[in-house]
């Protein structure tokens, strides 16, 4: 599964030394960031300059990506493994990563679960903890962030959601749910901080080239079909006829976080081949 690419990080004389830092001295707080989407946004993030906290569940994950991220030698590099099912353990994560790296500038809500199944087989507490991953945790993150962004003058806040955010899909009725309201949170929070220099946006991959989508696959397989087979039924949707790569999506954050995108707030963008417009 492609997450993001190493050789993202600048090496001795390319022409990523040259490159400019718009993002330099700005506190990155990336969920979800040590694989696949959450990972390219976060060394997108540090190819602009910005100091990166990476947080999820799997602590020896975060720790081998937070290690590769710190080989560009010129940001600064901390994890927080946190449980973003539990309010307390997102106060404690986040209070723990301001006090390495300094406030909160950019704050990435990445993490996210898809839990597959029929409506009458789908149970309460599958969708209970698929809000809580997807949408209050990106709640409770955007709160404690805020004072911080106020405080600076600056503020990011992009949620992840997905074009289930946009259209509906079968037998994921507690993610696309979510995800609907993900993008509703968005643009309310939007609306609200407005007139502060603070953005809020939602950006909306299709199927993408991660864990996600390999699971996708291997559970086509299971119909009998080959793996060829399986990835032409989960792309057929793509009018280009591809699944989404994690550096389209990290590209399209980094944008979104730059100084110069101050006008763009309350967007759901899509980046999905042209499958939703």
């Amino acid at each position: 599964m492609p997450t993001a690419n190493s050789n993202n990080a600048a090496t001795p004389g390319d022409d990523s030394d040259l490159m400019p830092r718009p993002l330099a001295g700005r506190h990155a707080f990336v969920t979800g960031g040590n694989r696949g989407i959450g990972a390219a946004i976060a060394w997108e993030l540090a190819d602009l300059g910005a100091n990166i906290t990476l947080a999820a569940r799997d602590e020896a994950a975060l720790r081998h990506q937070s290690q590769a991220l710190s080989q560009r030698g010129d940001i600064a590099v901390t994890c927080q493994a946190m449980d973003l099912r539990e309010p307390g353990s997102i106060s404690e994560g986040m209070a723990a990563a301001r006090e390495e790296l300094g406030p909160i500038s950019i704050l990435i809500n990445n993490a996210g679960i898809a839990p597959a199944a029929p409506l009458a087989k789908l149970e309460l507490d599958s969708w209970r903890e698929t809000f809580e991953i997807n949408v209050q945790a990106s709640f409770l993150l955007s709160q404690a962030v805020l004072d911080d962004m106020q405080r600076q003058g600056f503020g990011r806040m992009i949620n992840i959601s997905s074009t289930a955010g946009l259209r509906g899909y079968p037998f994921v009725a507690a993610y696309v749910a979510s995800k609907h309201a993900l993008i509703g949170l968005t643009r309310a929070l939007a609306l609200e901080l407005a007139k502060e220099p603070i953005t809020v946006n939602a950006v909306c991959p299709g199927y993408a080239e991660t864990e996600m989508a390999d699971n996708a696959i291997r559970n086509i397989q299971q119909s009998g079909k080959t793996e060829a087979e399986a990835r032409a039924i989960l792309t057929r949707g793509n009018p280009q006829g591809r699944l989404i790569q994690p550096d389209e999506v990290a590209a399209t954050v980094g944008w979104l976080c730059l100084p110069s995108s101050a006008s763009i707030t309350g967007q759901a963008i899509a980046i999905a081949g042209g499958e939703v417009m």
